[in-house]
C-alpha cells in the first residue's frame, strides 16, 4: 500500500541533504535513517567483540600487507 504523509519544507530539505544521490527517494532517505537508530543484532554484537579481539591479538592484517601479499 502506497500512502502520502504532509511535512514540513524544512524537513522536506533536511532529508533533501541527506540524499547518498540525486535520484533517491525520500523513503530511501527514510528507511537509512531507522536503520541508523536500530539496535545491532545479538550475532553481529558477538561478530565485532570477535573482530576487536583479534585485532588486540594482532591476527589482522594491514592493507599494505594485503597490497603486498597479492603483488598489488
Amino acid at each position: 500500500m502506497v500512502t502520502s504523509i504532509q511535512i514540513s519544507e524544512n524537513l522536506q530539505q533536511s532529508l533533501k541533504k541527506r540524499k547518498l544521490y540525486e535520484n533517491e527517494s525520500y523513503e530511501e532517505v527514510i528507511w537509512d535513517l531507522i536503520e541508523d537508530s536500530m539496535e545491532l543484532s545479538e550475532e553481529t554484537k558477538r561478530n565485532i567483540l570477535d573482530s576487536e579481539k583479534q585485532a588486540k591479538e594482532g591476527k589482522t592484517k594491514s592493507l599494505e600487507q594485503i597490497k603486498k601479499e597479492l603483488g598489488l
